[in-house]
């Protein structure tokens, strides 16, 4: 099943959810609130209102009783708003919890897996080698062009269902490692090489980006694999040179541009209308 498939099935779930917290917030807002209401009216008038109601139950019980009569149902109406209000922060702040827990489940998933088993298993939807973000081999000098390439990956990988890049590794999986990229830094190691990652990233993509990278390192025989983790974005992620916005997905084991129809309907069925992944 693939991944739209998947993510167009949870949408009725999603909808029921929203369904119940607001359709339980109306009526706790008119069973809670409203008689909560009337007893601290009563409390607070009571040496007024006690020659009628010789107590709050008294005066909740007959409010309660006339409350969907025609001079009653503004008053309930009001009450059932502030229940679906409140229903409502509650829907939204448990959706915000459950992509919390999906982003942390995912990257828990994806650390699990370790290099050496993912240089085995080879490329694919969620798995990319590069061989460098600096040093171009074959020209023989540092090359800008490769740190885009790096960035369109990792572009790729979030506007799909995330995944690992993995720096310093070939395409037929032959660590080469990063040697080579750490003498163009200004600080040649791994911290410099983290640097010039996230500035990537943020330069890019955009630095709202940045809490979605993790760049963790794996020395494998003396040479050291940088490995960029990424996380699934909640909205839709932009490759841009300075001069134009690209949205790039990720297909099978390569990183694709897409045109404007494409991407309308790629966003359209990853993100809801308020930019949110739509729950897979």
């Amino acid at each position: 099943m693939t991944a739209t498939a998947i993510r167009r099935r949870h949408r009725p779930r999603v909808a029921l959810r929203w369904g119940v917290a607001l359709g339980v917030g109306a009526l706790l807002g008119v069973l809670l609130l409203h008689p909560a209401t009337m007893a601290i009216y009563w409390l607070e008038f009571r040496s007024a209102l006690s020659e009628t109601w010789a107590s709050p139950w008294h005066l909740i019980g007959e409010r309660m009783a006339a409350s969907f009569t025609s001079p009653m149902l503004p008053m309930t109406a009001l009450f059932a708003g502030l229940g679906t209000l409140v229903g409502a922060v509650y829907a939204a702040a448990d959706a915000r919890l459950r992509r919390s827990e999906r982003a942390v489940s995912h990257l828990e998933a994806e650390m699990a897996r370790d290099v050496p088993t993912l240089i085995r298993q080879g490329e694919s939807e969620r798995v990319e080698f590069k061989t460098s973000a600096r040093w171009d081999a074959r020209q023989g000098k540092v090359n800008k062009a490769l740190g885009d390439v790096v960035a369109r990956t990792v572009c790729a990988f979030a506007n799909h269902e995330g995944g690992s890049l993995l720096v310093g590794v070939d395409d037929g999986g032959e660590v080469v490692g990063l040697e080579r990229d750490y003498r163009t830094l200004k600080s040649p190691d791994r911290d410099g090489f983290a640097q010039l990652v996230m500035t990537l990233v943020r330069e890019r993509l955009g630095g709202h980006v940045c809490r979605l990278v993790h760049v963790v390192f794996a020395d494998l025989g003396g040479a050291d694999v940088c490995r960029i983790v990424v996380e699934p974005a909640d909205a839709p992620v932009y490759f841009s040179d300075g001069k134009q916005a690209r949205l790039v997905v990720r297909t099978g084991n390569a990183s694709r541009e897409l045109d404007a129809r494409e991407a309308v309907a790629y966003v359209a069925a990853t993100w809801s209308g308020r930019g949110r992944r739509r729950p897979r």
